[in-house]
């Protein structure tokens, strides 16, 4: 058995519960056998991306048009702890953050090891012992700062966990085999997890359920299934007992949604429709492609343009041809304690937004905040009632052509300078707080996590490569976004006081933003760079 050697970690509070020699060898043996083909994956993508900035369009894969007209196959039938997904809270798993979603009266809690969380090594280890101490019911906690005391409800009223670990490009640069190679974060969390609660979880009437994330074809897919099969056989767990909800959250994922699903057939339970990290995908895989590519500020692209449109009900039609659920985008709204009148306004939004989920067919919907929940699940009441889904409405009206998902020119917005100001603000802010270890954090009352800093980025980028010009007659150039940004710094440290200021991490967020905004070679993931400069 190889084994794996922990490197420049610091010691965390029974972290000896968490990293035994069983579950890292069970780590190492994932590593050995998956690691490989997720580097010949990755280098996929890289082909992918250079044959779409040849060609500037996508379409639906001739070599697997047999999968997509075969009727007769459907996805493994749901577990009862997954028939329901009305509402589903997502968040990282610190202490409080694991009671106060378990108890937040949403269906299931996404319990992030990815976007939402830093990957410090204690966000890492602690997050996976937080979890486990949830399934044993050991989880009290006093926030020290309030002297808030928090507990979990009774099991029956607790949300059911899928668990979302690192996307495949991701390491985890504390765990290292023989010959000195990082693991992948994905194999850490997923192999950790699974180790420790698959058991635990079955005997709680629940299971090992997943979100996984980035996913850019139906061949990572397949991956992620070979790994699940053999994690089960490896510990004895029934086959078919894991399930996998992927999060179509790339555009080329989006021309493969029904292959998607068949590789993962044994253990997929639905599909989820993101909105900032599929922006990023498309900025990201179009952004050479020209004038009818350029997307307007983040903030006007909601969910019923066109092109997004398009993507959710190809989505919601897919997913309930094949058995499995469809789950709605993010609300993420956070309500101000302060600003009665900015909550009002916010919450009709929300509402507006769940009500369309509901009646297009969604069987749930994403919140970010436990306020949020009743307003989502009241959405979802009205159409589902009594029903723990609607599997049963096919969508058959549902006529979605190639060119429709990528058809970014039929949304009437245009970039604009305070969506210039905004992709630095938010991006600085964002980046700041990741690099002290969070992951989610409330800017300007939105729930933001690591893909809002990558829209952000790319739409700068992208306006600065097509020198887009704003309506105040200014042009997006790279000198325009370094006086914005210093500019953000002077008001941060005003704002902020001098020690609070130089005791943060602003100037190096602003200079990891510029770098990642700003340089010709544009970086795949802003978490890559940013990873190098992440202590702990």
């Amino acid at each position: 058995m190889s084994a794996l050697t922990l490197v420049d970690a610091e010691p965390l509070p029974r972290q000896e519960e968490v990293l035994t020699a069983e579950a890292l060898a069970f780590v190492a043996e994932l590593h050995k056998r998956f690691t490989p083909r997720r580097a010949e994956l990755l280098a996929r993508r890289a082909e992918r991306r250079a044959e779409i900035a040849r060609t500037s369009t996508l379409d639906f894969l001739p070599e697997t048009a047999a999968i997509r007209a075969d009727d007769s196959w459907r996805v493994a039938p749901s577990p009862a702890a997954l028939d329901d997904r009305r509402v589903e809270i997502t968040g990282p798993t610190d202490r409080k953050m694991t009671i106060n979603a378990l108890n937040s009266g949403a269906r299931i809690w996404l319990a992030d090891f990815e976007d939402a969380s830093a990957p410090t090594w204690e966000n890492v280890v602690l997050g996976q012992l937080n979890l486990a101490d949830a399934y044993t019911r050991n989880i009290d906690f006093t926030d020290e700062r309030t002297g808030k005391s928090y507990a979990l409800r009774p099991d029956a009223e607790l949300a059911t966990v899928v668990m979302r670990p690192r996307g495949w490009h991701l390491n985890e640069r504390h765990l290292v085999d023989e010959n000195g190679e990082q693991v992948p974060g994905a194999f850490v969390d997923f192999g950790l997890y699974f180790f420790h609660n698959a058991q635990r979880l079955l005997d709680l009437g629940k299971g090992p359920y997943f979100y996984l994330p980035k996913t850019e074809s139906h061949l990572e897919a397949r991956l992620w299934n070979e790994v699940f099969v053999f994690a089960q056989d490896h510990l004895g767990i029934p086959q078919g007992t894991i399930r996998a909800t992927v999060l179509i959250e790339t555009i080329t994922a989006a021309y493969e949604m029904e292959e998607i699903l068949y590789e993962l057939r044994d253990h997929a339970s639905g599909l989820n429709a993101g909105r900032w990290d599929y922006l990023f995908s498309i900025v990201k895989n179009f952004r050479d492609g020209g004038a009818k590519f350029i997307l307007p500020d983040r903030n006007l692209v909601t969910m019923t343009a066109p092109f997004m449109r398009a993507y959710t009900e190809l989505l919601v039609r897919t997913c309930h041809k094949r058995g499995a659920h469809a789950i709605g985008g993010m609300a993420a709204f956070i309500p101000s304690r302060r600003d009665a009148e900015v909550n009002k306004v916010a919450f009709e939004k929300v509402r507006a937004d769940k009500d369309r989920e509901a009646n297009d067919g969604f069987d749930g919907s994403w919140v970010a905040h436990p306020d949020l929940v009743p307003i989502a699940l009241e959405s979802f009441d009205k159409v589902l009632g009594e029903k723990p889904n609607q599997k049963e409405r096919l969508r058959e009206d549902v006529r979605v052509e190639a060119a429709d998902l990528i058809a970014i020119d039929s949304l009437d917005a245009k970039p604009t300078y305070d969506g210039l100001v905004n992709a630095v603000q938010v991006g600085v802010r964002y980046i700041e707080a990741w690099l002290r270890g969070l992951g989610a954090v409330a800017i300007f009352n939105l729930m933001e996590d690591a893909a809002t800093a990558e829209i952000s980025r790319s739409q700068i980028w992208q306006w600065i490569d097509a020198g887009v010009e704003f309506e105040n007659g200014e042009k997006a150039t790279a000198d325009l976004v370094r006086k914005i940004a210093a500019d953000e710094l002077a008001a941060l440290k005003a704002e902020l006081g001098e020690e609070t200021f130089n005791s943060g991490h602003w100037q190096q967020a602003h200079d990891l933003l510029l770098q990642v905004a700003l340089d010709d070679d544009y970086a795949d993931f802003l978490t890559l760079p940013a990873y190098e400069q992440l202590k702990g």
